[in-house]
């Protein structure tokens, strides 16, 4: 007798399964055990997200990295050295007037070497952030020219003034002595050159954030001089956008 088929006798369609077909919560799964860097690398390549890329490395950053260790090794001398001493150095690194007319170049390196506040100041964090960003697009010797140029220019143009009213009577002769020294004029020009290279969306807040802290900084006139000095150096950091982003067109049209 002739059996009528039922639905039971039908063959299965195949189906495939997330996990036959590649696919898993959209990762393509792999044969044998899951490396631990598999998923970061493949939202890497399908983001374009590439968070280790913020930080310094030896080889792809070398100006940065080894300006950050150099920095951390000076910050941990200023936490646990002696006092007096700390202070005796930051005091002959300091680029006040005084120093600027005896010993320019020399201050004006020896000032850099300091982080005022610590390695865990703002301008610590910015400082390996923006260095690190600026490198990766134009390289380390641009870069390390565009902090000196922040640094050196924003110095000049605070204590000159310093220098020139204490001639006329207008300040004290103790002004002469001011302490002065850190790496946040250069952090700012370095800021300033940063925000040229990146898309409208990120330039314009950048800038704004930035330049609003700065502004905010200069009205609470706590150390006007110093917050001047932060609005000039973004200034030069801007002021560098012709010559960077030319560099930065010819390195990516080779």
């Amino acid at each position: 007798m002739e059996r009528t088929a039922t639905t039971d006798d039908r063959p299965a369609l195949a189906v495939p399964l997330p996990e036959a077909s590649g696919l898993l919560d959209g990762v393509p799964a792999q044969r044998g055990p899951v490396s631990a860097t598999a998923v970061p690398a493949t939202l890497a390549r399908r983001t374009g997200l590439r968070p280790w890329r913020l930080l310094p490395t030896p080889t792809g950053t070398p100006f940065t990295f080894v300006y950050a260790a150099v920095l951390a090794v000076t910050s941990l001398f200023t936490t646990y050295a002696d006092p007096a001493l700390v202070h005796t150095l930051h005091q002959g690194s300091s680029t006040d007037v005084a120093h600027l007319l005896q010993t320019p170049v020399l201050v004006l390196l020896a000032s850099a070497l300091w982080i005022a506040g610590g390695i865990l100041s703002p301008y610590a964090i910015a400082l390996l952030l923006v260095l690190t960003a600026l490198e990766r697009r134009i390289g380390g010797l641009r870069t390390a020219g565009v902090f000196l140029l922040g640094h050196v220019l924003a110095t000049l143009a605070t204590e000159v003034p310093i220098g020139l009213a204490v001639l006329v009577g207008h300040l004290p002769d103790s002004s002469l002595h001011r302490l002065d020294y850190g790496v946040s004029f250069g952090v700012a020009a370095g800021t300033g050159a940063l925000a040229g290279l990146l898309t409208p969306w990120l330039r314009w807040p950048l800038l704004a954030a930035f330049g609003g802290m700065l502004v905010s900084d200069l009205i609470a006139f706590t150390d006007p001089m110093t917050n001047w000095g932060h609005l000039i150096a973004l200034t030069i950091g801007v002021a560098t956008w012709p010559l960077i982003r030319r560099y930065r067109a010819q390195t990516t049209a080779v």
